[in-house]
């Protein structure tokens, strides 16, 4: 290998290593967006109900043979 070609080698190498970088920091930025909106959604869904306003006898049992 002549010294042109290892010239060509290393740019190469050091484009790739940049090019990996790049696509690194994007992702994250991808992640930390998607992140927001999944917070996002989970603080709108509205609060459930209390379960006192419900008769003491339901919820208590699970019909299974239907």
């Amino acid at each position: 290998m002549d010294v042109t070609g290892i010239a060509s080698l290393a740019t190469t190498m050091a484009d790739v290593g940049t090019s990996q970088a790049v696509g690194i920091a994007v992702l994250k930025k991808a992640l930390d967006a998607t992140s927001e909106s999944a917070m996002a959604l989970i603080e709108a869904i509205p609060d459930s109900p209390t379960v006192s306003n419900l008769p003491s006898h339901l919820g208590r049992n699970i019909n299974t043979t239907a």
